[in-house]
């Protein structure tokens, strides 16, 4: 079926009929359209709509929805095909919650099709208490996941979007929090074609995503709800972007209040509306009218706003016949149904990342465990399954929860809380440290300990964010906050086995944890299911696959500043100092054996290279192993070796699968400084395995990927991602 975004004519049809409902609109409708909470006008059957909806990992913030796990979380499953599963499980959700909803009349704020959806920014310092929103820091691997997370949101439907997605923040956005309002951005033409603007290109032009949201910073000077660069040159008219653009929340009066580029609102409004701008998410573009009225706008650039807004209203169904639209079927007993549960928890199992595994100490076997300990302030805590930009769930399952459901009555859970997350002490009136002496009691008593320590959604998070402990939602290091790690030090202290279970959003410095416990699990924020895929992943029923979409960095002395927007020794791409725990890095239950690789040429062409390679599962249960290709340009001055390929084998025991990639000319291609993208002569590696080819990943396997040097002959011109 040819996806509505492919349907030419059919879009057409709805440009020409929102043209023409537009043009009996007055110009102050035509203004309060361009609001998020667009109201109704009844003389023309317009009913009122409110922009503002999210679907991050779930449909967030009107009730009951399946709470998938965080956005980071699922970028650590490298699945392709699992993204488009859970986007359209999402869309599906909020569907049938949008059917109910306007059977009774509810059009209030969280209650639309427009979902602002996904956060593509790139994760480049894991300071930023957004980066967990986030597919992490390597811009191929967001392209990957993005494209198809909105492809399942949006549907395949040739007639009808299922929901409207939005790439978002628009564009060198991420953090610091605190600066977002006054801050501007700058970076090279070479890193932002290199790293900040291919995953919005590749959501516009491959996944014909609906939507594209500015962000609250400057970037090189200019607004980028109000950016000539960002949205007419760039998203316009290089990349032909077709949709509407909203803004940030409230950052259009950054202009003026912060920002000091315009002197006051009708220069704010006026300036994002003529650079492209058509949808305000606040309350800014009430000035509109006057400054239509003063000759600042133009009412055409009203009317092609408020048109391309219609366009989308149409291309969901919200003025046909309601039985013409298929999705109008989508019953509210799907939404937080067995089916979707089920899915979570499938979702869940395959986001984990084991780090650590000396000894085999995992899986464990409950019949050899008489009692087992479960310490730390994540082990009970529901915040920390959740991140943000969260649904509520029926039922929340903690670590503790799966574990004490997966045992049942065969094993004795202890449980100490341990210490509070971030404070000293975990009651006001106790004194330092008033859970020692129980989680010396726990040790004492437990044959194996699980220790479930990190962050959650109230230490990283967007600034303003609820119960945000540093007000401005950045990390100020990469430590465990709090007393976290001296707790962790008495639980070993005790000799028993230690599990450390990391429920966090982003990168840790567990330093004293790699030398001294012997397994690490590392959950992000698992979703509603996550205590339960935890706890059947730490006794087996389930080979843990996930991969690092982040690198995890020994200190934050390791990283430049935080505003220094450069990717100079930022992110596995351009680091030269050996992280903890590299991107791409994982360990499963099972070894996997990778050999036969062979190229069907050995020349870089136009038609790039095709690549098979036979994987053996060499161990006893059913695993899943995450294959990797990277490209190492070998000239002076090049990155390191980046991820162009990857994907997914499914293997029982002793299992062999061929498998097949293909690495088109654009994976041998770099910017110059002008943000130009060639494939220079010279010789290309090529590493193939299901790591990166760096030093530290073959200090944790001991393994490395096959090196398969390749030339091109003659140099390439690549299309441009700006001009």
């Amino acid at each position: 079926m040819v996806d509505l975004k492919d349907n030419r004519k059919k879009i057409e049809e709805y440009k020409a009929r929102a043209k023409e409902l537009v043009s009996k609109m007055t110009l102050e409708e035509k203004c309060h359209q361009m609001l998020h909470w667009a109201p109704a006008i009844e003389r023309l059957g317009v009913k009122s709509y409110n922009w503002w909806n999210e679907a991050l990992h779930g449909v967030a913030r009107a009730g009951v929805a399946t709470v998938f796990p965080q956005a980071i979380g699922l970028a650590a499953s490298f699945d392709q095909d699992l993204m488009e599963i859970i986007g359209d499980a999402i869309s599906t959700e909020g569907r049938a919650k949008f059917n109910v909803q306007q059977k009774y009349g509810d059009t209030d704020i969280y209650k639309g099709l427009t979902f602002w959806s996904p956060n593509v920014n790139i994760f480049r310092d894991p300071r930023w208490g957004r980066g967990h929103e986030t597919y992490g820091e390597d811009p191929y691997l967001t392209s990957r996941l993005a494209v198809r997370y909105i492809n399942g949101l949006q549907g395949h439907n040739s007639d009808y979007l299922k929901a409207a997605a939005c790439a978002k923040h628009f564009a060198v956005h991420s953090g610091p929090e605190d600066l977002r309002h006054s801050f501007n951005a700058v970076a090279s033409r070479k890193d932002m074609a290199e790293t900040y603007l291919p995953a919005f290109e590749a959501c516009v032009k491959e996944a014909g995503v609906e939507t594209v949201m500015g962000a609250y910073n400057r970037t090189n000077g200019e607004p980028c709800c109000g950016s000539e660069f960002l949205l007419k040159k760039t998203l316009r008219e290089k990349w032909g972007f077709d949709g509407h653009v909203v803004s940030d929340c409230w950052a259009i009066k950054d202009f003026h209040e912060n920002h000091k580029v315009t002197e006051g609102p009708l220069e704010s409004v006026a300036l994002a509306v003529n650079m492209g701008c058509d949808l305000n998410c606040g309350h800014i573009f009430l000035y509109l009218e006057e400054a239509v009225k003063r000759g600042l706008i133009s009412e055409e650039n009203i009317t092609t706003a408020v048109e391309r807004l219609f366009t989308t209203r149409m291309k969901l169904g919200l003025f046909d016949e309601p039985d013409k639209v298929p999705y109008n079927t989508l019953s509210y007993e799907i939404v937080d149904s067995e089916e979707m549960s089920r899915l979570n928890l499938e979702v869940a199992k395959k986001t984990l990342v084991l780090l650590k595994n000396e000894n085999n100490l995992l899986p464990l076997d409950k019949k050899k465990i008489k009692s087992i300990g479960v310490i730390g302030p994540n082990a009970n805590n529901r915040r920390a399954l959740i991140g943000n930009y969260e649904g509520t769930a029926s039922r929340y399952i903690t670590v503790l929860e799966g574990i004490q459901d997966y045992l049942g009555d065969e094993v004795r859970v202890y449980y100490s809380e341990g210490c509070h997350l971030h404070k000293k002490k975990v009651q006001d009136l106790g004194m330092e440290n008033d859970r020692i002496s129980e989680v010396k009691a726990v040790c004492e008593m437990s044959d194996v300990i699980i220790a479930c320590m990190g962050l959650d959604s109230g230490l990283e998070g967007e600034e303003g964010d609820q119960g945000n402990q540093y007000a401005s939602g950045d990390k100020p290091d990469l430590n465990l906050p709090g007393l976290q790690e001296e707790v962790l030090k008495t639980i070993c202290s005790f000799g028993k086995p230690v599990v450390l279970v990391l429920l966090c959003g982003s990168a840790l410095a567990v330093n004293w944890a790699q030398d001294n416990v012997p397994a690490i699990l590392l959950g992000w924020y698992p979703g509603a299911q996550g205590g339960r895929a935890i706890a059947e992943v730490l006794f087996g029923e389930y080979a843990p696959e996930g991969r690092l979409p982040i690198t995890f960095y020994r200190s934050s002395e390791d990283l430049p500043e935080f505003t220094d927007y450069s990717m100079e020794n930022r992110t596995y791409r351009y680091m030269k100092t050996k992280p903890l725990y590299p991107f791409g890095y994982g360990l499963s239950y099972v070894d996997f054996k990778i050999d036969n690789v062979k190229l069907d040429t050995d020349i870089v062409t136009e038609k790039g290279i095709d690549i098979s390679l036979d994987v053996t599962n060499t161990g006893g249960m059913k695993a899943r192993d995450t294959v990797q290709v990277y490209v190492k340009a070998e000239r002076e001055g090049t990155p390191n070796a980046q991820l162009k390929a990857f994907a997914k084998v499914e293997l029982e025991p002793e299992q062999t699968k061929t498998v097949r990639l293909h690495l088109g000319l654009e994976a041998f291609g770099l910017c110059d400084d002008d943000g130009k993208r060639w494939v220079e002569t010279g010789g290309y590696s090529i590493f193939v395995g299901d790591m990166q080819p760096d030093e530290r990943s073959f200090e944790l396997t001991g393994k490395a990927p096959v090196r398969i040097y390749v030339q091109a002959k003659e140099r390439f011109k690549l299309e441009d991602i700006i001009d």
